[in-house]
């Protein structure tokens, strides 16, 4: 049987082509998104590392992979675009691999195309994922979702701090929801600044996004983002209301809730 590589902006959806596949996925690979890959059958997943950042947790997923049998490999944020599945597969280099990967002799500094042909041998089948706990929390009356997928209608006007990156699929994710100010992880940001291009989509819909520094806090970590994140961009709404580069993601959004109050 031929093994098929699929390449897809993010895994929070795939097809049901993606069982026993080999994923390029342009997701970070903290665990939620490596729970997500597993969940729909991969046989293997490519994600991004999204700059490693706090606790190394843009590649904690890789550590998670290997418990259910998954092998998989994460790319560099500054060799392609985070949230761009096609990027990664055409400039991305691996930056990590866990040892079921290794096993079928992905490397760093190996590129993604060639890391995804040699994943076709990974093992299969592997162990599917219990259900991931509760990822959505309410912190200091700060709804902290752990991926951008994951807002509600009743988030609109709101503030919500994230997990997620602000890749393009990202400010696309977020807009029908109209937040009035929304938190990211900057991934890097990465090349071409990847993991803040969303935030032209979001000044468009009047929504204010802000991106702490992956070093600050862990990705696809939505409490982290809050409580640890420390701003390193903002959207020109987000500046408007008081977004300032250097200060706590916390602060921001206790000044923004208490003019609104």
């Amino acid at each position: 049987m031929s093994v098929a590589i699929l390449i897809h902006d993010s895994v929070v959806k795939l097809p049901a082509e993606a069982d026993a596949a080999v994923v390029v996925g342009g997701s970070h690979g903290a665990a939620y998104a490596a729970y997500m890959s597993a969940k729909y059958g991969c046989r293997a997943a490519i994600h991004h590392d999204a700059g490693i950042g706090k606790d190394e947790a843009g590649v904690g997923g890789l550590a998670y992979a290997e418990k259910l049998g998954m092998a998989m490999a994460a790319v560099a944020t500054a060799s392609a675009r985070i949230g761009d599945g096609q990027d990664m597969f055409a400039r991305g280099l691996i930056s990590r691999a866990n040892a079921l990967a290794e096993k079928c002799g992905v490397r760093a500094g190996m590129s993604c195309k060639e890391a995804a042909e040699l994943l076709k041998k990974a093992p299969w089948p592997h162990n599917k994922p219990a259900t991931m706990g509760e990822t959505r929390h309410v912190v200091d009356g700060f709804v902290c979702v752990d991926s951008s997928s994951l807002l509600m209608p009743q988030d609109r006007d709101g503030i919500v701090a994230t997990g997620s990156h602000c890749a393009l699929n990202s400010g696309q994710a977020v807009e029908p929801f109209r937040p009035k100010l929304v938190f990211f992880n900057d991934a890097g940001p990465g090349a071409d600044k990847g993991g803040i291009r969303g935030f032209g989509i979001l000044d468009r819909a009047g929504i204010a996004g802000v991106a702490v520094a992956a070093q600050s806090a862990r990705i696809g970590d939505g409490r982290s983002t809050l409580q640890d994140g420390i701003v390193s961009a903002a959207s020109d709404a987000a500046y408007r209301l008081g977004a300032r580069v250097g200060s706590s993601a916390l602060a921001l959004a206790r000044a923004v809730a208490e003019k609104d109050g």
